[in-house]
């Protein structure tokens, strides 16, 4: 019983944090907002996330769960291409989660830094993941003449690069669209 209501507190705590960082990004998104939100101290809150970064990893965790539909089927389906235009198309409805996911993977490459497990976990998993799904869809060569071992990582760079050129200068990159030409390059010529 009072592990479910650490459970259900923990949850409470990364949705607040979402949105406190969905309204003011991630420099803005002070602990004391967030406990003040869900009715803690900082110092409450700080029981359940003992640091700033902590709380941060874990939304990004939620952040996962959320854009994959959560369980490992649904994690499969996510990387399908089709899929992945419609992801980059919702990312471009939220900002601030995306500042956030971008801030904190620049800030990860440093050694120490305390989601750089998480970040480079989660790569190891989205590469595997999207190669599996290429190489369902095409087979061991994808119509460009890509493997799905070469294409899996250019997915997630090109993703994640087009963000970063997003958020500097919105009004100036498009995306989605630039998305789905780099999946028309590596997908090929389409009969």
């Amino acid at each position: 019983m009072v592990r479910a209501r650490s459970e259900e507190r923990r949850v409470e705590i990364v949705r607040a944090a979402l949105e406190v960082i969905a309204e003011r990004g991630y420099r803005g998104a002070a602990l004391g907002t967030v406990a003040e939100r869900v009715g803690l101290t900082q110092q409450g809150l700080l029981h359940y996330f003992p640091t700033k970064e902590a709380l941060l990893v874990a939304v990004l965790e939620e952040r996962d769960r959320w854009d994959t539909g959560g369980g490992t089927r649904a994690l499969a389906d996510a990387w399908r291409p089709d899929l992945l235009a419609s992801l980059v198309e919702y990312n471009a409805m939220r900002p601030g989660i995306v500042q956030t996911f971008s801030a904190l993977l620049g800030e990860s490459v440093t050694d120490g830094h305390p989601a750089r497990e998480f970040f480079a976990e989660r790569y190891a998993q989205v590469r595997s993941a999207m190669a599996d799904v290429l190489r369902a869809e095409y087979g061991d060569r994808l119509p460009s003449g890509l493997t799905p071992e070469q294409a899996a990582p250019l997915l997630a760079a090109v993703m994640d690069g087009l963000q970063y050129q997003w958020l500097l200068a919105p009004e100036s990159v498009d995306m989605p669209g630039a998305f789905r030409a780099f999946l028309d390059l590596i997908q090929g010529p389409r009969a």
